[in-house]
């Protein structure tokens, strides 16, 4: 597939495409996140950074602008008279703002305040792009028109990137592409606190905190952390905003540094051994993801954190982080951190492995990458139908609406407007270059097989294939073995000699136990292969992908993972296996390429809905959503994705390896290459998390699930004019195949209903 490079990439003074940022921190403050991305946007891209206006009294209107550094970045700081009305000082920066990129072209315009948008939102730029680091509207002193300018802003934003996964969930249900960048960091700026001197065992415990000082921290656990040791030095560094600094807490063992540089961190660092996040837990904390919490782990200091939510949800696991509620078990944690600080350094072995991947290189990169998306999304997309009217209009631009686009366009003649609320087209199924010219499936790895010749036969007049046979290991016990399991895996696992299939049945069948009535995942299993197998493969595997202990889920789930007694390690059975050759996006570029067809994409139908007419409609969202979540919403397991890029030509000897083990977060980590074949010097992979929220992947396979969803089936019964097909509008857990089959005899059934109508109205005239 090629590479849509809508964004160009320069790299002299004068041509390079311009990024203006419109930031409501001072560059100056503190060094966070918009500082280290525009540093390095900076080397593709010309930086504008327009500040907050600077009040004087008596001044007219003019702008200050100075470069940061050696970098082409240039920051721009408004100057207005105090006296200026709300509207007055909006119309006074549109004027300045006007004047100051009068002939320049933007290439994006890249938000991290709503606020900006009311004087900036006439701009015309290639992209759009809000960096939402914060939930603002929560802070103290927000402006009471923060959320309608937010609004605004989200409407008219071709990306929205967050700061956090919390806000992420936040914000996912109020823009069509909206993807998590969490807290990066430079870990060789702060590895150097690593490198000072060891404190010595015998000195006094120093304890520290490094940030804006605001109505984000809990003062009083602070002071009452200070009262509980009082051997202890607690060090407050940063400067105070929106707090009287008379009213901080003041003890003799508690120290008010004031603000230090950046480049400063790591010494004040090096001085501690264990760094606190002592946050309070209210509405100005609940979405944050504190960038501190990597610094610190990069410069080897234990953390002690109040439970944050991202922070538990991405650090909890790790040893180095102790997650604390309450002043007892805050202290507690200080002490258990001020103990590991003075041990061995074996607990910063996954420290550093989780930190390898989370550099702001690579999140710039992925970011620009996102933007290239976008804007390509932007040039296939229509913002509004040519039509007043259609035949049909199809609700998703996936498998099951694509097929039933493709067919209802090509076959049947009529006229179709396809809509998607994402800004592309394939669905799950979407693949894409990332900033490393790796192909990668956005959300996950998807792999075609089928049994069906007429399937193969359809989709191969939209793409050629690859051939490609699936093999997946499973990581366990320090070892990666086949999986479904096979002899090999029993042979590694145990230092067995299984040699015949005999031989391994046999096994398998001495380990298996009775299961009187086999109804749930669990019993599948255990009847087959016996508990240990059971716990070692499947249990916390099933309980991090289902948030369901086996025991609680139908037998459908592990039934489909076969068990075999030979040596076949590969992960399906079905004769035909391969890949798009040009992959998924193109394939179903290829197949909504119609006259008939108008695409409409980042765009909900209900948000247009009334824009538009039609005979009939085919829906392949959720049902339950369809019909407002009438009887409560239908649970769906969901997932989030980590994409990263290795420097190295390979990550792993297969595409995808499991990890059972409940203690990891991940299910699963992806490598694109051996699915596509394609030849590079680096690789891209992609770490997968299960999650209770997020968009619909997996109906939950229970008796009581089915149960509701026979409830939604019976009102769609009654929509004469509404098809549901596809995974997410028949509550059904399909294969790619399985969703193509289902609507291609859907469309046949159709055709089949309206040729009948045809001929029975011809016989009734004659």
């Amino acid at each position: 597939m090629k590479a849509f490079s809508p964004v160009a990439r320069a790299d002299t003074r004068g041509t390079k495409p311009v990024l203006l940022c419109f930031s409501h921190l001072r560059w100056q403050f503190v060094f966070q996140r918009p500082q280290h991305l525009m540093h390095r946007f900076a080397q593709t891209h010309r930086v504008i950074v327009w500040e907050e206006p600077i009040f004087d009294a008596g001044t007219e209107p003019h702008v200050v602008s100075a470069p940061a550094g050696d970098v082409d970045i240039t920051v721009v700081t408004p100057h207005l008279p105090d006296a200026l009305a709300e509207d007055a000082r909006d119309a006074a920066l549109k004027s300045l703002l006007d004047a100051y990129v009068a002939g320049e072209r933007l290439a994006i315009r890249w938000y991290y305040t709503p606020m900006m948008f009311g004087f900036s939102g006439h701009l015309e730029a290639g992209c759009t792009v809000y960096d939402c680091m914060d939930e603002l509207s929560a802070f103290r002193f927000a402006p009471p028109e923060l959320l309608a300018r937010e609004a605004a802003l989200l409407k008219a934003a071709d990306v929205v990137f967050t700061g956090g996964y919390s806000l992420y969930e936040a914000k996912r249900g109020r823009h069509a592409d909206v993807r998590p960048f969490p807290s990066s960091v430079d870990t060789a700026h702060f590895g150097r606190a690593r490198a000072s001197a060891a404190r010595p065992a015998d000195a006094e415990p120093r304890l520290g905190f490094y940030g804006v000082i605001d109505e984000r921290m809990d003062l009083a656990l602070l002071a009452a952390v200070a009262d509980a040791r009082p051997d202890w030095t607690i060090e407050v560094v940063g400067p105070v905003v929106k707090l009287d600094a008379a009213d901080l807490p003041q003890r003799p063992n508690l120290i008010y540094t004031g603000p230090r540089t950046y480049d400063e961190l790591p010494a004040t660092l090096a001085g501690w051994d264990v760094a606190l996040m002592p946050f309070a837990i209210n509405d100005a904390t609940r979405f944050i993801s504190p960038t501190k919490t990597p610094e610190y782990l990069a410069a080897g200091r234990p953390v002690v954190s109040t439970p944050i939510i991202d922070v538990a949800r991405h650090y909890g696991t790790l040893e180095g982080v102790k997650i604390a509620a309450g002043v007892d078990r805050f202290v507690e944690c200080c002490d258990e951190a001020l103990a590991l600080s003075r041990g061995g350094k074996a607990w910063l072995e996954p420290v550093d492995a989780l930190l390898d991947v989370m550099s702001w290189d690579r999140t710039a990169a992925e970011m620009l990458s996102a933007v290239d998306e976008a804007v390509a999304a932007k040039r296939l997309a229509r913002k509004a139908p040519l039509r007043k009217s259609y035949d049909y209009v199809v609700v998703g631009a996936g498998f099951a609406g694509a097929v039933m686009a493709e067919r209802l366009a090509a076959d049947g003649g009529y006229q179709v407007l396809v809509i998607d609320r994402r800004p592309h087209v394939a669905g799950n199924a979407y693949d894409r270059l990332d900033a490393a010219g790796v192909m990668i499936h956005q959300y996950g790895p998807h792999i075609f097989h089928t049994n069906s010749n007429d399937i193969v036969e359809y989709l191969s007049r939209f793409t050629d294939w690859r051939p490609y046979e699936h093999r997946v290991l499973a990581d366990v016990r320090g070892k990666q073995v086949p999986i479904p399991i096979n002899r090999t895996t029993l042979n590694t696992l145990y230092g067995l000699e299984l040699k015949t299939d005999e031989d391994a049945a046999a096994y398998l069948a001495s380990r298996a136990e009775p299961v009187g009535e086999i109804k749930t995942s669990e019993d599948v299993v255990v009847s087959a292969v016996g508990r240990e197998l059971y716990e070692t493969f499947f249990r916390g595997y099933t309980r991090k992908q289902w948030g369901l202990d086996p025991s609680e889920l139908d037998k459908a789930v592990t039934a489909r993972v076969p068990t075999r007694t030979n040596t076949d390690d590969r992960y399906f059975n079905d004769t035909f296996q391969a890949m798009p050759a040009q992959g998924f996006t193109r394939m179903f570029e290829r197949m909504l390429d119609h006259p008939n067809i108008e695409l409409l994409l980042g765009v909900d139908f209900a948000d247009v809905v009334e824009q538009i007419g039609y005979d009939k409609l085919v829906f392949t969202g959720p049902i339950d959503e369809y019909f407002g979540h009438r009887y409560g919403k239908l649970p769906y397991r969901s997932l989030r994705f980590r994409h990263e890029t290795v420097d190295q030509p390979h990550y792993q000897p297969v595409a995808v390896v499991n990890y059972p083990d409940e203690a990891v977060p991940y299910t699963r980590i992806t490598e694109y290459k051996h699915l596509t074949g394609q030849v590079a010097p680096v690789t891209s992979i992609t770490y997968e998390y299960p999650a209770a929220e997020g968009d619909p992947y997996y109906p939950i396979p229970r008796e009581e699930n089915q149960a509701l969803f026979k409830r939604y089936e019976a009102l769609a019964l009654a929509e004469e004019d509404v098809v549901f097909v596809g995974r997410l509008a028949t509550y059904r857990y399909y294969n790619m195949d399985q969703v193509v089959g289902q609507a291609l005899a859907t469309y046949r059934r159709l055709y089949e209903k309206q040729s009948a109508a045809i001929s029975t109205r011809s016989v009734a005239a004659s």
